[in-house]
């Protein structure tokens, strides 16, 4: 399956979702859990990012680096359920978005320890905000059903882009890696 394909592959798989994505359709949860981070433009650019610096990545670190982000980011789901409130976590979410840009922009290969570390913490911080945004009278197992699904799909997507162009196509990742680090630092700029 070539890029184009895979794109529309995936934009087919999502599209029935953002039919949804508005309130009262689903009181399951797990339409609402997929649409979460889909239509937060900071947890979309974030996810993608993994998916785009896991590409990057040689070994084991290509499939732990979103492996530890979509585990750490279902912990923080969970906290947030409960209702635990970390100050300062939409500059979190930001400072994520900024330092996976970077990660990307200079196409980083981290100590996979490290490499972990980041990504759980970044994790862990979208987890929590998904969780603390759970809707009322929703499931919140199949809510963070839903937003563990669309995480892993732009995981996903982000890999198979990276895969999917041809080599003389990096300096356009390092690109996309810059436009998400400025994104970050423009939500932290405020």
């Amino acid at each position: 399956m070539n890029l184009r394909q895979s794109l529309f592959a995936l934009a087919l798989l999502l599209s029935p979702t953002l039919a949804f994505a508005h309130a009262g359709h689903d009181h399951s949860g797990l339409l609402s859990g997929l649409a979460h981070p889909l239509l937060g433009l900071d947890h979309l650019l974030a996810m993608l990012a993994v998916g785009l610096w896991a590409a990057q990545q040689s070994g084991a670190a290509r499939w732990a680096v979103p492996l530890g982000f979509v585990g750490s980011m279902l912990l923080g789901g969970l906290f947030g359920f409960g209702g635990v409130q970390l100050p300062l976590l939409e500059t979190a979410i930001a400072s994520s978005l900024l330092a996976l840009g970077l990660l990307v922009a200079v196409a980083a290969r981290l100590p996979l320890a490290i490499a972990l570390g980041l990504t759980g913490l970044f994790g862990l911080s979208h987890g929590l905000a998904h969780g603390l945004e759970l809707p009322a009278q929703a499931s919140p197992w199949a809510y963070a059903g839903g937003f563990v699904i669309a995480t892993a799909a732009l995981h996903a997507a982000g890999y198979a882009l990276v895969h999917g162009l041809p080599q003389a196509a990096a300096p356009l990742v390092r690109l996309a890696g810059a436009a998400s680090a400025l994104s970050g630092a423009c939500l932290l700029a405020g």
